[in-house]
Parts: structure tokens; C-alpha cells; sequence
């Protein structure tokens, strides 16, 4: 046991120190007050590992992969293959073929409901999703269900954030074709029983799709256990650049999907009247993508496994467990949303009654306190929760309770202003 103890404190992270891997998080704002980022759900702050291998693209070997035959574009392509392989390790898929690389996990759902949702549902077909979903994993399936005829229905979500599996497992006897939702929550923060619902939806015979925009960052990752068909993440919540992201999937499933988009690359044979498609994943990977971006979630995949994500969500964990403690104890009349720590990410949303969350954020910002305000992009979330918007506080490897406790002190001093 003690030897167990010895290796968990080893491989504890330290906030702290990976702090000066941020270059961002020595600046100040207008005010001169140090940042505290607070918005980590929205999009991650990048360390200088992504920073420099995104600037040593452009510096370096900056030209178009899969073409050239000289030294220049020969490197490119191998960097922006070996991100391709970084991410597969990142989330343990079988072979990197099976990564295909999108501009974010918005345009891979978009990509499995125009590809292979309009080959596969039709008229009368059901696709189920939750109550939770965020809008890019709603309305793609809605487009798709209009065009086709087909039907959605939802997982319903319990007062305490969670999702109620009892009429998941009722809404499973409609033997929907899909079944599609977030692995963990941007505004709740649940974290979802994947496996055991993914188990559940291929007995019913049902594909899943799973977003993991939420997850991949924060905790291991591994899609061959969790046994999903499809599985979506954004690099720019990872650590990585905006403009990259990849979508997973079983090899059979892309073959037999047709091309999402057409044009460079994703051929083999082009004819006046026929064309020929590439192999996967370059058949769904048409014109120039962003390199640079790629290979700086690639950047970005190597930071997290080199940090260890258990150790990333047992930080994040310990963080979520402070800030549900603090936050109600020092902000009096607090409301929360979401369940307990132990079932839920770095995320906690929140309102101060009478003040809407947008003044909340306009004041924090003085303190140089960065949080998102609004509906998170989950509207019928809010809806099934009566609210019109929410604040939210959402942690990552960077986060030390030092700035929940700032958030607390903030949080009062708006209640002051607004109590004038």
C-alpha cells in the first residue's frame, strides 16, 4: 500500500509548475490584474510544447502534404502524419487510418450525419439523443431527421444532473438506428456511464456516437473499451489549436461511408464523368487541411500522455470537490447545477439570484476573472432547468484552487455591487 501511495503522489501533476508552460498566464488585462481563466470548456489555453510546433511549421517546412516530392513537403507530411498517429495513441484506437482530421468535433458530427446518416436513416427511423447534448450534437441530427422523416427522442435528465437511464432503456425498444451523446457535459459537467449505454444501445441494435469534446482532455480515453462506433473531439478544448479536431471510427464503418466533401486529395482516379476514391481516411479529408493546427493538437496529444490523464482527472476532480465546497460556503445564495464531484468534470455552473450571468462576467472581468456567461450552447439544457442562462467556471491541468478562491472573493463583490 505505502509503495501504491509513493507512485500516486509521484505522479500527482503540480498546477503550479506546468503554470510556466503557459506563456498566457503571465499577462495581465486592461486593469492590470493577472488572469485567472476560468473558461477552459470553451477553448484551452495552449503551452508552449503547441505553441512551437505550430510555429515551426510555419518557420521551417511550411508546404502542402501528400503532393510534393522535395525535402520541405516530404517533412510536412510526415509531421501531420505523426499527429495523426499521436491522436490515435491519445485515445488508444486500433490504427491511425481510422483518425479522420476535421476542423472540430462540430464538423465530424456534421460529417457522420450527412455521410452516413443519410445513407442509413430513412422514413420512420428513430435516432436517440439526450437532453444534454450541446447544440453540435442536436441540430445536425435535427436536419437530418426533416430531410428523412425519421424521429428524435430524448433521454430525459434528473434534477441532479444525471441522466435518467430507466427511460433510456425504454426509449431502446423503438430500435432507433443511432444513438449519439456527450460523454461529459459543457454545462453540467455530468460525466456519462459510456460503456454500460453503448452496451445497452448495440443490444438494441443501434450504432453510438459519441461527443467527447469534454472528455478527451480531462480523463483517459479509450474507445476500443468503451466499445462506440463514432467518436468526436476538438483539439482547441485539448490544449491544442482552434481549427483541429479529429472524428474515430470503426474501419468498416468509413469504408463504407461515401465522401462528406469532394475536391484534392480525397481521390485516387479522376475521370471527366468518374471519379475513384482515396483510402481512409483521405477520402474524407478533401483540399488543403490546416497543417499547422493538426500538428499542433498532435503537439498537443503528446503534452497530455506525457502529463498522464489519470493524473489530469484525478486534479481535476480534486478541483471540482474544492470549488463545490467553497463556492457555497463563501457566495451565499449560490445556486449550483450538476451532480457531485464524482460525477462530473472540471465544470460548474452557476447563477447569483436577481443578477444575470452576463453582469456576473462583465464585473469578474475587472478582477481579471475570465468565465463564460450565457446558454453554453445547450439551450434545451437550460430550458429543462427553467433558466434563461447560466454562468460557468470549467478548470484544466493549469487551474489551482488559488483561483477558485479568487472566483469565491469575486463572486461577493458582485453581489456588493449589485446589493447598492
Amino acid at each position: 500500500m505505502a509503495d501504491l501511495a509513493a507512485t500516486r503522489a509521484a505522479t500527482r501533476l503540480d498546477p503550479h509548475r506546468l503554470r510556466t508552460d503557459f506563456p498566457i498566464l503571465s499577462t495581465a488585462n486592461r486593469f492590470g490584474k493577472p488572469l485567472v481563466y476560468l473558461d477552459s470548456a470553451a477553448t484551452s489555453l495552449k503551452p508552449l510544447a503547441v505553441i512551437e510546433a505550430v510555429d515551426g511549421y510555419n518557420r521551417e517546412y511550411s508546404s502542402n502534404i501528400h503532393r510534393g516530392i522535395y525535402e520541405l513537403a516530404e517533412r510536412a507530411t510526415g509531421a501531420y502524419e505523426a499527429a495523426r498517429a499521436k491522436t490515435a495513441r491519445l485515445i488508444n484506437a486500433p490504427e491511425p487510418a481510422e483518425i479522420v482530421f476535421v476542423r472540430n468535433a462540430t464538423e465530424a458530427i456534421n460529417l457522420v450525419a450527412y455521410s452516413w446518416g443519410r445513407r442509413n436513416i430513412g422514413r420512420g427511423d428513430t435516432i436517440v439523443l439526450t437532453e444534454m447534448e450541446h447544440h453540435a450534437n442536436l441540430v445536425p441530427w435535427q436536419l437530418l431527421v426533416q430531410e428523412k422523416d425519421g424521429d428524435l427522442e430524448f433521454v430525459p435528465v434528473s434534477d441532479d444532473g444525471l441522466l435518467q437511464l430507466d427511460v433510456y432503456e425504454v426509449l431502446l425498444h423503438l430500435r432507433p438506428k443511432l444513438v449519439a451523446f456527450t460523454h461529459a457535459s459543457n454545462m453540467l459537467g455530468t460525466i456519462n456511464p459510456v460503456r454500460h449505454m453503448v452496451e445497452m444501445a448495440h443490444a438494441a441494435g443501434a450504432l453510438v456516437l459519441i461527443d467527447g469534446a469534454q472528455a478527451v482532455p480531462h480523463m483517459p480515453v479509450d474507445v476500443q473499451e468503451l466499445g462506440a462506433d463514432f467518436y468526436v473531439f476538438s483539439g482547441h478544448k485539448m490544449l491544442g489549436p482552434t481549427g483541429s479536431g479529429a472524428l474515430w471510427a470503426r474501419r468498416e464503418l468509413l469504408e463504407a461511408m461515401p465522401p462528406f466533401m469532394a475536391g484534392g486529395d480525397m481521390i485516387r482516379e479522376v475521370h471527366l464523368r468518374r471519379s475513384d476514391w482515396n483510402e481512409i481516411p483521405y477520402k474524407f479529408e478533401a483540399g488543403t487541411p490546416d497543417i499547422a493546427a493538426e500538428i499542433g493538437m498532435g503537439a498537443a496529444a503528446d503534452y497530455l500522455l506525457d502529463l498522464g490523464l489519470d493524473a489530469v482527472r484525478d486534479h481535476e476532480r480534486e478541483l471540482t470537490r474544492y470549488a463545490l465546497e467553497v463556492l457555497p460556503r463563501e457566495v451565499p445564495g449560490i445556486e449550483l447545477y450538476g451532480p457531485a464531484a464524482e460525477h462530473r468534470g472540471g465544470v460548474v455552473s452557476f447563477n447569483l439570484p436577481g443578477i444575470h450571468p452576463h453582469d456576473v462576467a462583465q464585473i469578474l472581468d475587472r478582477s481579471g476573472i475570465c468565465i463564460r456567461a450565457g446558454h453554453h450552447c445547450t439551450m434545451p439544457l437550460h430550458e429543462r432547468f427553467d433558466l434563461a442562462a447560466s454562468a460557468r467556471a470549467s478548470f484544466n491541468v493549469y487551474t489551482i484552487p488559488e483561483e477558485i478562491d479568487a472566483l469565491a472573493i469575486g463572486l461577493r463583490e458582485v453581489v456588493r455591487v449589485f446589493d447598492r
